[in-house]
């Protein structure tokens, strides 16, 4: 497995991507769930409940909602932050405009919502990934996760509780506010896939009185090296080899063999990575 890359290093591919990220939200947004009634948390799911209850279009809600939201960006996390979500927003805003003129691609709830959510959650998830927003719901999380001892998705999912019930009872039915929680877990699942990759890395520390027999293992089994740290116990102030390697879900297995006929009862610990720079990440003899 080849080293990750981040995505979009230079302020030109930055913006590229936000455009194709923006671009694809607005399909799944204006294609499948907008005329079948199913919305998206977040200022998006309020949008499309304010521009169902006015005659005012959704565009401008993206833009109007998420204007306080980026002032406290601004405030908190810096102008370059609030430059790329104002542009993100803008673009999400552009393309959902531009899209209101195409026919729905399918009635059926259950396909429009799984589709929808699915290309909404690509979208969403590659601007993400560059480094953008599209939504300042999450900005106001960062913010109260920051002040008080709650994580930003417990936040998140507290205020999309709230939009989906204001839903229910101003705007859609029932059922179709169903289909919105569904097509926003799903969205959040797919978000996470793009944001994080496909290609799932582990960080693996091991200790183990037969350190040396296990690396000579690891390299001979997966063709991968590892790190030895220096570990002391704290009480004993016994000096041991700490095994520090990072492998993918695949060579994980191999792993466990290897652990198992050298050493069953080593001390391991797995950690899941989301990024990884560095040369020295590509296995040997690739």
């Amino acid at each position: 497995m080849g080293k990750q890359k981040r995505v979009a290093d230079s302020p030109v591919a930055q913006f590229i991507m936000i455009t194709i990220g923006a671009v694809i939200a607005a399909i799944g947004l204006q294609l499948f769930l907008v005329p079948n009634a199913i919305l998206d948390g977040g200022v998006i799911g309020l949008s499309i409940i304010f521009s169902e209850m006015t005659p005012i279009s959704l565009s401008i809600f993206i833009i109007l909602l998420n204007i306080p939201f980026l002032f406290l960006g601004y405030k908190r996390l810096g102008l370059k932050f609030t430059i790329e979500a104002l542009y993100g927003i803008v673009v999400l805003s552009i393309a959902t405009k531009f899209f209101e003129q195409f026919e729905v691609v399918t009635q059926d709830l259950f396909l429009s919502t799984i589709i929808g959510a699915v290309v909404l959650g690509v979208g969403v998830g590659l601007v993400i990934r560059t480094g953008g927003a599209l939504d300042g719901t999450e900005i106001l999380a960062i913010l109260i996760s920051k002040r008080r001892s709650i994580s930003v998705g417990q936040i998140v999912m507290i205020m999309n509780v709230f939009i989906f019930t204001l839903a229910g009872l101003l705007v859609f039915t029932w059922e179709t506010t169903f289909y919105s929680m569904i097509t926003y877990f799903i969205a959040s699942k797919v978000i996470d896939m793009v944001v994080e990759g496909l290609d799932e890395s582990l960080s693996v520390m091991i200790i183990s009185d037969k350190a040396d027999e296990l690396a000579h293992g690891f390299f001979k089994q997966i063709g991968r090296g590892v790190t030895f740290l220096r570990g002391e116990g704290a009480f004993t102030n016994d000096q041991k080899k700490v095994i520090y390697t990072v492998v993918d879900r695949l060579e994980m297995a191999q792993l466990r063999t290897v652990l198992r006929n050298v050493d069953p009862d080593a001390f391991v610990v797995v950690q899941r990575v989301n990024e990884i720079s560095g040369s020295n990440f590509e296995k040997e003899g690739h």
